[in-house]
């Protein structure tokens, strides 16, 4: 943006420089232009130009602050306006295109934009305009080609920082911003910008580390304050984040804080896990990446499948947090759905993520794996990297599921049951893929009355049926045919049309065999024995029972 160089105080006085900005010095006692953008109170200042406009004719130098003022207020349409009616005047110069561009650019109108940028001079302005355009708009010649005529100045080599940052390469852009940092000590902000890089490096504490000493010298810096916020809440927790911006309502006392920043805003919907997200994120979607993401997420925590799909059907991701929350979208629908088509694209996306030289290393990059492998059932694999990560996420629900899941599958029921019994959700708990995997776990170890105890404890439906039948199955693989029998006598009342007599004939058998082994008790003998008989009679019944009768006359036992 351009920045006038001279106030409009109309007071004799000498000139002075603030911030690179050029002003006259008076004793007035009454605030100055020059003093509220020190201050960088954009309604201050608007409110004094537009005073000066209605009580003094309107000069150009006045007009540009205006629309420097409201550009940096954020209301870039009024911006726009104080520009268009200048360019009215056929004197007028043409590099208030270029300021106009800048606030078409912030509004997203990105072809305009560029339209606009091209109409003013060549210049250094110019070149930036369009290498930014030229990175929203995916358009990589255009990209290489404005790079090549970026400068060493300070304006350009930030410029190719922050399209490095939005590129992903934090490394690069910390890189240039270090060397711009030591030939231009005073320009302190840039530590904001280093320390925003960290924090998308996940390394969180050294962000905390670089922003404290800005913070102390600038503690109204809502995005300084913000930032810290963020590593905050990676690192503990949302309340903890959110008890950051008590020094920040405490500078702002007495103004819509929240209401008035959309970042702030957002953020705090964040940090309380999702309120208002409806009235909050939506608004937001085209103005901020985040907010798309954390309204997909928002959807998928509340199981509104078809409402994350809309948002990411159509994005095309740059970035692995987008192509992430994509794979996760389309691996839910897969399976609610059973879609092969969407579990091929969810296993791609992941295993685009955690093959990336970039992400490999990372906790992100291994959990992408193991949901690629897991996806494609290849249990062992998803161990390897789910094991690599494990003290990361001792306590995580959804961690200890997925690994539970995944020492089942590979055959590890011992470590999958102590993964499940440190699921801690109850809603998690409950649910029935959980509850199924638990059955499982418990008959494979051995515990088949604890299995037992979790159909009981279940209201009967079409779920309960499943449980049934993995508890009469397993059970009779691993040899617990008490419960085999009690299950399929319990399946063939719920399902006359399918014959499970084989079956349970076969359990009671078992029982029998176990109880001439000493290893089961005659009371489950006998228990079964009558489940036998009410079942019906038929000559397999009548022999089974004939060769029981005679074991038990040999042994002392009244069957």
């Amino acid at each position: 943006m351009y920045r006038p160089g001279s106030s409009l105080s109309k007071a004799k006085a000498n000139k002075q420089t603030v911030g690179g900005m050029t002003f006259k010095k008076t004793e007035n006692k009454i605030p100055l232009l020059e003093d509220y953008i020190k201050n960088r109170d954009w309604v201050g200042a608007i409110v004094h130009l537009e005073y000066e406009r209605r009580v003094t004719d309107v000069k150009d130098e006045t007009s540009l602050w205006h629309a420097y003022c409201s550009f940096h207020n954020g209301d870039y349409k009024k911006a726009i306006l104080i520009y268009d009616d200048m360019m009215k005047k056929s004197d007028y110069k043409k590099d208030l295109h270029l300021y106009k561009s800048c606030c078409l650019y912030a509004l997203c109108s990105y072809d305009e934009a560029k339209r606009e940028a091209l109409k003013g001079p060549e210049c250094e302005l110019q070149n930036r305009i369009i290498f930014h355009i030229a990175h929203k708009k995916n358009d990589e010649a255009s990209l290489m080609e404005y790079n090549h005529k970026l400068s060493d100045s300070t304006q350009d080599q930030l410029c190719l920082a922050a399209i490095h940052f939005l590129r992903s390469h934090h490394d690069e852009a910390i890189d240039i911003y270090k060397k711009l940092l030591l030939e231009n000590k005073e320009f302190s902000a840039i530590n904001v910008y280093i320390a925003l890089c960290y924090y998308k490096l996940d390394f969180y504490d050294v962000s905390l580390e670089i922003l404290s000493a800005y913070l102390n010298n600038n503690p109204k810096s809502i995005i300084a304050a913000n930032l810290k916020a963020v590593n905050q809440f990676q690192l503990f927790s949302g309340k903890t984040a959110e008890e950051t911006f008590k020094p920040l309502l405490t500078a702002y006392e007495g103004s819509n804080l929240f209401e008035d920043n959309d970042l702030l805003r957002h953020n705090l919907a964040v940090f309380r896990n999702g309120e208002n997200a409806l009235q909050v994120f939506p608004p937001l979607v085209d103005a901020f990446p985040e907010a798309r993401l954390n309204l997909v997420i928002y959807h998928l925590k509340n199981e509104n499948f078809k409402e994350a799909f809309e948002l990411v059907k159509d994005m095309e991701p740059s970035i692995p947090r987008e192509y992430i929350i994509k794979a996760v979208v389309h691996a839910v629908l897969g399976q609610e759905n059973e879609l092969r088509d969407q579990l091929k694209i969810a296993q791609q996306l992941f295993q685009l993520v955690g093959s990336s030289s970039s992400e490999c290393d990372t906790i992100p990059g291994r959990q992408c794996m193991a949901s690629c492998f897991f996806l494609l059932r290849q249990f062992e694999e998803v161990l390897i990297y789910l094991k690599s990560i494990k003290n990361y996420y001792q306590s995580d629900d959804d961690f200890n599921w997925n690994y539970g899941i995944a020492c089942a599958g590979n055959g590890d029921y011992k470590e999958a049951e102590e993964a499940f019994s440190l699921v801690q959700n109850e809603r998690y708990r409950n649910d029935d893929c959980f509850i199924r995997w638990l059955t499982r776990t418990y008959i494979m170890n051995g515990k088949p009355r604890l299995a037992w105890d979790l159909y009981i404890n279940m209201e009967t439906s079409t779920e309960t049926f499943q449980l049934l039948q993995i508890i009469a199955n397993d059970c009779y693989k691993m040899g617990h045919f008490y419960y085999s029998a009690k299950a399929f006598d319990l399946i063939q009342r719920l399902d006359s049309e399918r014959d499970y007599e084989d079956a349970f004939r076969g359990a009671v058998v078992g029982v029998f065999q176990m109880v001439v082994a000493e290893k089961e008790s005659t009371e489950h003998l006998l228990e079964v024995l009558n489940m036998l008989r009410s079942a019906g009679n038929n000559p397999q019944v009548e022999y089974i029972f004939k060769i029981v009768r005679k074991w038990g006359a040999e042994h002392g036992v009244d069957i």
